[in-house]
């Protein structure tokens, strides 16, 4: 585990998350994964509960395990998760 973080979670986002794996009943093994799909311009960011693979560094995060592969670490260095309700509905945003 590395103790320098490379994302920030908004207190909001981290009140959803929690709620998510205990809702869910997500074991404890999953993280958060954080990462990018794509490439260039087209580049989207990932969010979503995984298993760590080899390729990964682990994180804790405000008591939340952050997987990111070492691939996308540069890409998602800086970025904010937080959560959105607006009157189109409500979900997780990355911001750089």
């Amino acid at each position: 585990m590395i103790s320098t973080n490379p994302i920030r979670i908004s207190e909001v986002a981290k009140q959803e998350i929690l709620e998510t794996l205990s809702t869910n009943k997500i074991p404890d093994v999953y993280g958060l994964r954080v990462g990018v799909k794509g490439g260039g311009c087209g580049a989207q960011f990932l969010l979503g509960f995984d298993l760590p693979t080899e390729n990964d560094q682990i994180y804790v995060i405000d008591k939340i395990k952050v997987i990111i592969d070492k691939r996308h670490l540069m890409y998602v260095i800086g970025t904010e998760v937080d959560f959105e309700e607006t009157e189109h509905g409500a979900g997780f945003t990355i911001v750089k």
